[in-house]
Parts: structure tokens; C-alpha cells; sequence
């Protein structure tokens, strides 16, 4: 999103070194979301644009391998709009993340190493969380 870290030279330095990406699909009706796999930069650029103004394969495309159908995640880039030292996180309020995180944590290979790529105006002294936010493993921010 515009008020996100953009992940464009990440996402090229994955496809070139050959690792395996999946990016997320989001249900706007609901708070389910999946992570689909994504082939290649033109294949992201040719995917539509959501009313959220993000790239994410559409509906009814069913030919993606969904992550924990198969062999689940190493690692997940997570966004947010706040993050603390402590490993919480602030996201946009419908528990996209946190409910994905424990289907992972019911997975075999387990909950995937998570890192929130922040701004430094994103680090806040604390987030508030409930029982439901689930901690992230680090967060990775420019110099401050």
C-alpha cells in the first residue's frame, strides 16, 4: 500500500536467486485471507488491482498452489501501520495476519519467521494487542 515499505526489489532479488513466492489474496467480505503463489514480476504486474490499490490474484483464479496446501512458509514480510520493540504490531484492524499466522502454527513446518519492514515514523514506544495478536519476530527499519 502507499503507506507501506515498497517490496519491488525484494520480490525481484527472490525470482532471480530462484526462491519460492507467494503473496496474499485477501476475501474483502470476510477476514480470510491466503497466500497464493506468484511465478514472476510479470506475473505480479498482471495480476488486478484491488479497491485496496494492491496487486492480488483475482477470485476466481484457481490454478495458484495455495502455501499450507503443500510445504507451508519459511518466512513472511509483514505489514503494518505501527510496530514496537517488543514484537507487536499495529495492522489495519481485520486480523488478516494474526488468523493466517495461527492456520501456520497449525501446520506441520509451524509458524513462518516474520518480519515487519517498517519506516522509522512506524516505531512506537508500545502497540496495544489482545489475545489475538500474534508477535513478530523482528523488525527491520532504516537508520533512526
Amino acid at each position: 500500500m502507499h503507506d507501506e515499505v515498497r517490496t519491488e526489489a525484494i520480490l525481484q532479488h527472490m525470482f532471480s536467486s530462484g526462491k519460492v513466492c507467494f503473496i496474499p489474496r485477501y476475501q474483502s467480505d470476510s477476514n480470510h485471507m491466503d497466500m497464493l503463489q506468484l511465478n514472476s514480476m510479470e506475473d505480479l504486474n498482471s495480476l488486478p488491482i484491488t479497491s485496496w490499490n494492491i496487486r492480488q490474484p483475482a477470485d476466481n483464479d484457481t490454478q495458484r498452489e495455495e502455501a499450507l496446501a503443500t510445504g507451508g512458509l519459511d518466512l513472511i514480510l509483514m505489514p503494518g501501520l505501527g510496530f514496537d520493540k517488543n514484537g507487536n504490531r499495529l495492522g489495519r484492524g481485520k486480523g488478516f495476519y494474526d488468523l493466517y499466522l495461527q492456520r501456520c502454527m497449525r501446520h506441520s513446518k509451524g509458524k513462518p519467521y516474520t518480519i515487519a519492514l517498517a519506516f522509522k515514523e512506524q516505531l512506537c514506544e508500545q502497540i496495544p494487542v489482545d489475545d489475538t495478536d500474534i508477535l513478530i519476530d523482528e523488525v527491520l527499519c532504516e537508520d533512526v
